[in-house]
């Protein structure tokens, strides 16, 4: 099957939410996951490794399938795979594209599979914890937006002044609940509790308070 150092090459780092190191990351967290859960791992890295293969700079995406980077990505899949020589069968390729199309936090392809639910869940657990909220910083940077702004109840997203707070309460702090395995969701409640201290310690600071 496809092998790390190839997977490197199909991504160029430009973004630095979505690079290879995200990509390993929740390779490593596949590997916890999906063995506890009884997953077939061949068909888990190989969606890991190919997932984010079509994430352009971190721009910003509509619902359609003509911007969805998972359905994208879904596609160059099974070209890259039915590719290879000799070529997996007809169904490894579609068990693949089909965790690839249903990885995506907003999106109509829902997970069906086992093997997809590891890789949503490896996925997502990458956007919370420390690691989580580093990201969302780095997203924050990248964007030129502010680190910290009062979110209004009720809060629906789209906001020009979405800052990395309401990311927290908007996203990350949403994350827990939409954990499918049984392993995920242990790792994803000490990662929430993680953040929501930060976030508390966070606004302490800006108020001066701490």
């Amino acid at each position: 099957m496809i092998s790390i150092e190839f997977a490197r090459t199909l991504y160029d780092d430009s973004d630095p939410v979505h690079d290879f190191d995200h990509v390993l990351r929740v390779l490593a967290l596949a590997r916890r996951i999906g063995p506890a859960e009884g997953a077939d791992m061949r068909i888990v890295e190989t969606a890991v490794l190919l997932h984010d293969i079509h994430r352009e700079g971190g721009a910003p995406e509509t619902e359609t399938t003509t911007t969805d980077h998972a359905i994208l990505a879904a596609h160059a899949a099974r070209r890259i795979l039915g590719n290879l020589d000799p070529p997996p069968d007809a169904g490894f390729i579609e068990a693949v594209a089909h965790c690839i199309a249903a990885h995506r936090f907003r999106n109509a392809t829902q997970p069906e599979t086992l093997e997809a639910k590891v890789v949503f869940d490896a996925d997502k657990l990458d956007s919370i914890g420390a690691i989580g909220v580093a990201r969302a910083c780095a997203y924050t940077g990248m964007t030129r937006r502010k680190l910290w702004g009062d979110v209004p109840p009720g809060y629906a997203g789209g906001d020009p002044d979405h800052t990395t707070h309401h990311e927290f309460v908007y996203k990350l702090s949403r994350i827990k609940g939409r954990m499918l395995t049984t392993t995920g969701r242990a790792i994803a409640q000490e990662r929430h509790n993680y953040m929501v201290a930060f976030f508390d310690r966070l606004a302490g600071e800006i108020a001066g308070e701490m």
